[in-house]
């Protein structure tokens, strides 16, 4: 079950898409009404910016996520460089909107505050700002220029623009290695997650009675290919797929391997967030993982707790 395409917006448009519903109901979370502006038909003209954002709803849209709206750009007229999703943080989360980055790096994203957003896309349609600028100045809740503190490891700017392959369909979590100089490292790192099994997946035969549940283990696909050489966090989330018939095979997580990875102690990974804020890095050692997928999965913790914050010391390393 596909996505429906998004319309064209008109020129000097940017579309405001609500991927958020409830029995069939879009669900804006008063964000039009914090956005400001006036109406011009089906328009909002946000305050002195000029902006014009067109609300739409579809709920076949429910659920999207920024790295799915690069593939329901419609073929024809000139592609938007930005598009902004009213998600399920806004719906029920009282969160900023979502930009989706559809230029420099497609389906990457960066929240903003609903009070700026005009602001923010003005200079961003005028040239004054660039994605790139908003992904290097967000805090580590996604939000540009937000409190929440900076990022120790913040999301890589300036990413060559490159053709990646979709990655695999798998429920859960993948594990993929981008980088590929160090084949010791690499069958040690996969050693101590304690290997794969027939399928390619490690974690996948764990006895309960020897788990640690301070430092679950990863159970993921690992994805050992070489058209992954240099993936980038920003890159991911355009190559999940969109969506699957069965939720159950959804995939959750993504994991990478890069150059990090094998050159730092405690053979660190960069897990990617596929859903808040889409890009966003999280650089934890690699015993963290399985407990932060665990996590994830129940919903008992957020990504952005697993987002070290610069000058602060990690709470899984504190004593």
């Amino acid at each position: 079950m596909s996505f429906p395409k998004l319309p064209q917006p008109e020129p000097g448009e940017v579309l405001l898409v609500c991927a958020c519903y409830e029995d069939g109901t879009a669900l804006w979370g008063g964000l039009q009404d914090e956005i400001g502006g006036r109406r011009e038909g089906d328009v909002l003209v946000i305050g002195d910016s000029g902006v014009r954002l067109r609300p739409i709803e579809d709920d076949g849209w429910d659920s999207l996520y920024g790295g799915n709206v690069p593939a329901l750009v419609a073929d024809g007229g000139q592609a938007p460089s930005v598009v902004v999703l009213a998600d399920v943080s806004v719906g029920y989360g009282g969160d900023g909107p979502l930009l989706v980055d559809l230029a420099a790096v497609p389906g990457r994203g960066v929240r903003v505050a609903p009070d700026r957003l005009g602001e923010i896309l003005a200079d961003l349609l005028s040239g004054a700002l660039t994605f790139d600028h908003l992904v290097s100045d967000m805090d580590v809740c996604g939000m540009y220029q937000g409190d929440g503190g900076q990022p120790a490891f913040p999301a890589p700017t300036a990413t060559p623009r490159r053709e990646f392959p979709t990655l695999p369909s798998s429920a859960g979590v993948l594990l993929v290695r981008t980088f590929f100089d160090d084949e010791e490292g690499w069958g040690a790192l996969l050693d101590e997650l304690g290997g794969t099994d027939d399928d390619g997946r490690v974690g996948a035969d764990l006895d309960p009675d020897e788990i640690d549940v301070d430092h679950y283990p990863l159970t993921a696909l690992v994805v050992d290919d070489r058209d992954f050489d240099g993936l980038r966090s920003g890159q991911v989330p355009a190559l999940v797929s969109a969506r699957e018939e069965d939720i159950d095979e959804l995939t959750t997580m993504v994991v990478l391997a890069d150059a990090r990875t094998f050159a730092e102690p405690d053979r660190p990974l960069t897990v990617v967030d596929l859903y808040d804020t889409p890009g966003q890095p999280a650089v934890l050692p690699c015993r963290m993982v399985g407990s932060m997928a665990c996590n994830l999965e129940i919903s008992n913790m957020d990504f952005f707790e697993f987002v070290a914050v610069a000058d602060t010391q990690p709470w899984w390393e504190e004593d």
